[in-house]
């Protein structure tokens, strides 16, 4: 059983480690780079994992554990739906300004355990949070009664992924923040009721003719 100490100090490693990755995408970090980045020798870093696959998987981890955490206290401590959405939005925003589009690549290709958990965490934690968060919109009047909250919901997850796609949005012409805060306010006003929109529009301070 590991202790209080190690345990601490992997989670140091992995946190540290997945944000270089997230800076310069997976395959261009080596362990020599996550060594020099912790001023640390990578003997160190060998002594708490076997390799770099084993880094990046509970890097990942780490990463899920947080968002779950994160979305879960944005979703309580909102008033409704749509302030919901554009805290989390405003959260996704911290997240990817600085957020290497090679990422999902790397992670799909080169580490298959971790695809997996990023997979498991998109179709179950994130696809139930954005279903709930539909179902509350609508019994609060803010989203379309006749939304098919299963379809909408997947769409919505794949969404979610089409600014990585450097074919659909190359990286030297689109910055990867506004691509996806694009998407986020495109999904809002495709699910909004009327008065959805007059609440979108009064959060974000835009007024507009009738």
């Amino acid at each position: 059983m590991e202790t209080a100490e190690a345990i601490e100090v992997k989670e140091r490693i992995a946190k540290e480690a997945l944000d270089l990755f997230f800076q310069r995408g997976i395959k261009s970090v080596s362990v020599d780079d996550i060594a020099q980045h912790l001023s640390m020798s990578k003997k160190t870093i060998y002594k708490w994992f076997t390799n770099k696959d084993e880094v990046v998987y509970e890097g990942v981890k780490h990463y899920m554990s947080s968002v779950h955490r994160d979305c879960d206290h944005v979703a309580a401590h909102s008033k409704d739906a749509i302030e919901e959405l554009i805290n989390i939005m405003s959260m996704m925003r911290k997240i990817f300004s600085n957020f290497h589009p090679a990422v999902f690549h790397d992670l799909q290709k080169y580490h298959s355990s971790s695809w997996k958990l990023w997979l498991e965490h998109k179709t179950g934690y994130m696809l139930e949070h954005i279903k709930a968060n539909l179902r509350r919109g609508i019994e609060e009047g803010l989203f379309r009664a006749d939304l098919d909250v299963e379809i909408i919901a997947r769409l919505r997850l794949v969404q979610l992924e089409v600014p990585f796609n450097t074919s659909v949005f190359p990286a030297h012409e689109f910055v990867l923040q506004r691509v996806q805060m694009a998407c986020v306010e495109h999904y809002m006003l495709g699910v909004a009721t009327l008065k959805g929109h007059k609440l979108i529009n009064e959060y974000n301070h835009i007024t507009e003719e009738e």
